[in-house]
């Protein structure tokens, strides 16, 4: 596992990947970490990449409820990792065509499909979230599809003040914002931890200047 320490070496990484398909990077680390800005920002310096999110990969909330898991939205099982992996599986492999990927709109806080099109001149994939180093089925399956995956490694308490105030941002009050962070974020967090060191490279996206609002 490797550190990095300069935004330069980073698209350097990536762009010395080229040569055999596409290039796929995945993003990982906890909620709040910087996952989304980081991966926004790599698509948007590098030629010809596109971002593409597993926070489509959303439960619907309807499903939720049915599933009696609406009120710990966000862990492992609210998602469809299955549906992720044959997504990235795709990605890779059907390049000779368009593929239509989900993206997850928090106003609304559902997914949306066939948001993202990734066109057959796209040479790079980023995409982030939570769970791409889980060692539990059908995570490594997300893995494998990977080229690499950088896990996003941030100071705690920053992450943190993020974490809450973006629950606020979306409706949430301070008090329930800062109890779902408690009691269903950092579970989460947890688990996306322990799962640190399966890691290709690890970033602090905020040391490097590549922060939420920078």
């Amino acid at each position: 596992m490797d550190f990095a320490d300069d935004p330069q070496a980073l698209l350097d990484r990536v762009k010395a990947l080229r040569g055999a398909g596409r290039v796929l990077i995945g993003i990982a680390g906890c909620p709040g970490a910087g996952k989304s800005t980081a991966a926004a920002w790599l698509a948007r310096t590098l030629d010809r990449a596109v971002q593409v999110p597993m926070d489509g990969f959303h439960l619907a909330n309807a499903e939720l409820v049915r599933l009696g898991r609406r009120s710990r939205k966000g862990a492992i099982d609210t998602f469809d990792g299955a549906g992720y992996r044959a997504l990235l599986r795709r990605i890779r492999t059907e390049t000779d065509e368009t593929v239509y990927a989900p993206e997850f709109d928090r106003r609304v806080g559902e997914p949306v499909a066939g948001a993202i099109a990734v066109e057959p001149e796209a040479e790079i994939i980023v995409t982030e979230g939570n769970y791409l180093l889980d060692p539990e089925g059908p995570w490594p399956g997300v893995r494998d599809a990977l080229t690499e995956v950088w896990y996003c490694e941030t100071p705690e308490p920053l992450r943190l003040r993020r974490l809450v105030a973006r629950h606020e941002r979306f409706g949430k009050t301070p008090d329930h914002a800062r109890s779902w962070v408690a009691t269903v974020d950092e579970p989460n967090a947890e688990r996306i931890r322990a799962a640190r060191d399966r890691a290709d490279l690890v970033v602090d996206f905020d040391a490097l200047g590549i922060a939420p609002g920078a």
